[in-house]
């Protein structure tokens, strides 16, 4: 696992129409302005001879607006995650984008002075065609979080692997659909040796919404669709027992779900161990 570090996000809108005196019960309390921190958590992973990255996290160009809003960022560090691992950026080979918001797509490109460029300039980046277009004509609710410099700069230097529906990247690691968060929201399938993964992309943004599955977050575009897919994506984990990657859990966000009393799934955290279902898992600090 890596870490992009950490981003702070309003609680009423990660729980949506939950009470507060609800959801307050399980992150405990928020910070000044109401928000909770949550990770950003990306995968490193090596198949078929390629390094594979899913997800770029925050990244760091809106380090000066973070400031000017009165604190220090705690995100933006994926790179020197990188690095600690003996990864550079030109070593990738494919960037795995679940969608196209901007806590995901963050290091998909990098300034450079008054420019931008692609961070990972050798990688096919893996976006699904119609997160694309929906990136490129945004309405008045999902604009603010669509953000041409996270992804115009990629498709300009023809690096872009569109694909449609479920595709398999690798013969490890397949795309699969999770609609619900946005309409053509992905998750990220690794299976090898009996044993498989599933990244979890932004189907939840806390432990919760896994256990509870009725807890939707106000970020969720369809929300009722995302309902339907987590109880399917749930039911598949629990026969299979595959392990569930979160990206906003914290750090490294790895667990399992199983069935617990009266329906209720329940969440156990688990540390990634050396046998991981493929050839390199992501490298915890």
């Amino acid at each position: 696992m890596l870490s992009d570090g950490v981003i702070w996000l309003d609680a009423g809108a990660v729980f949506g129409l939950v009470p507060k005196i609800m959801w307050q019960r399980v992150t405990g309390e928020t910070n000044e302005i109401n928000q909770i921190p949550l990770a950003l958590n990306c995968l490193l992973l090596e198949s078929d001879g390629k390094t594979v990255l899913i997800e770029t996290g925050q990244g760091n160009k809106d380090f000066e607006q973070t400031r000017r809003r009165g604190w220090e960022p705690d995100h933006g560090k994926l790179i020197d995650d990188l690095a600690r691992n003996g990864v550079r950026p030109a070593d990738v080979d494919i960037v795995i984008n679940t969608h196209l918001h901007n806590d995901h797509t963050g290091w998909n490109t990098v300034q450079r002075g008054d420019d931008l460029a692609v961070t990972f300039p050798n990688a096919r980046y893996y976006i699904q065609r119609g997160e694309w277009e929906e990136a490129m004509d945004p309405n008045e609710r999902t604009r603010a979080t669509y953000l041409p410099e996270n992804l115009l700069p990629v498709e300009a230097a023809g690096q872009i692997e569109f694909i449609d529906g479920e595709t398999q990247v690798t013969s490890d690691i397949t795309v699969i659909e999770t609609p619900g968060h946005t309409a053509e929201h992905a998750s990220v399938v690794i299976a090898n040796g009996g044993e498989s993964a599933v990244y979890l992309g932004d189907m939840i943004q806390h432990q919760v919404q896994l256990e509870r599955v009725a807890w939707l977050s106000a970020f969720d575009v369809l929300p009722l669709v995302n309902l339907e897919t987590k109880k399917r994506v749930i039911a598949e984990a629990i026969k299979n027992r595959s392990l569930l990657v979160a990206v906003h859990n914290p750090f490294p966000g790895v667990g399992r779900m199983s069935a617990g009393e009266r329906g209720r799934n329940v969440w156990t955290s688990e540390a990634p161990h050396a046998e991981a279902p493929t050839q390199a898992t992501a490298a915890a600090d």
